[in-house]
């Protein structure tokens, strides 16, 4: 079975007059992040994960912040693509471990509901959420911005009728199961 892994990361800075949605969930915050789309730091960075892994390049090639079509659209609608864009590729998603670097709010009563929104937009089991400060250090720690950080495994499947099965890799004559 071929398998990949993917990293990810994004950045936005903090502005006034924003909401602060991290994972779709909307975080009573002063401040919410700036960017073209809803600024979801934690999607973006999932997302430049999982096409990065199947080597399908980056969000910002997907889905340009010149195109007026994705100014303040919501993240999870991107994420629907990138599921899209994957399936057709027939890569598969094993699970997703992400970590949010924010001085403030504190994120962990949102975490789950992050991790389901996710979870449930992708058609998958695991995706961890995990969040910590900086200790006042850095752009995160003077609460000027918020990044995160996100690793994904996927995995390649075939498609044999409706159902996804596993590809077993082709083995060349007389080649024996070990060097699989």
């Amino acid at each position: 079975m071929k398998m990949r892994v993917g990293t990810g990361y994004d950045v936005h800075r903090l502005a006034e007059n924003r909401k602060l949605i991290l994972g779709g969930v909307d975080i009573p915050h002063e401040k919410g992040l700036l960017g073209h789309s809803d600024a979801d730091v934690l999607t973006h960075a999932i997302m430049d994960a999982l096409l990065g892994a199947a080597g399908l390049g980056d969000i910002g090639q997907h889905f340009p912040d010149t195109n007026p079509a994705y100014k303040d659209i919501s993240s999870l609608c991107m994420l629907r693509e990138v599921r899209k864009i994957l399936e057709k590729e027939s890569w598969g998603i094993e699970n997703i471990d992400a970590t949010i670097i924010a001085q403030a709010p504190r994120l962990s009563p949102y975490r789950d509901a992050m991790a389901q929104n996710i979870a449930k937009t992708l058609g998958i089991e695991v995706v961890n959420i995990k969040a910590t400060t900086e200790e006042g250090l850095g752009f995160t720690g003077t609460e000027q911005g918020i990044a995160a950080q996100a690793v994904v495994l996927l995995f390649r499947f075939c498609h044999f009728g409706q159902s996804r099965s596993f590809c077993q890799p082709t083995r060349a004559q007389g080649e024996s199961n070990e060097n699989l």
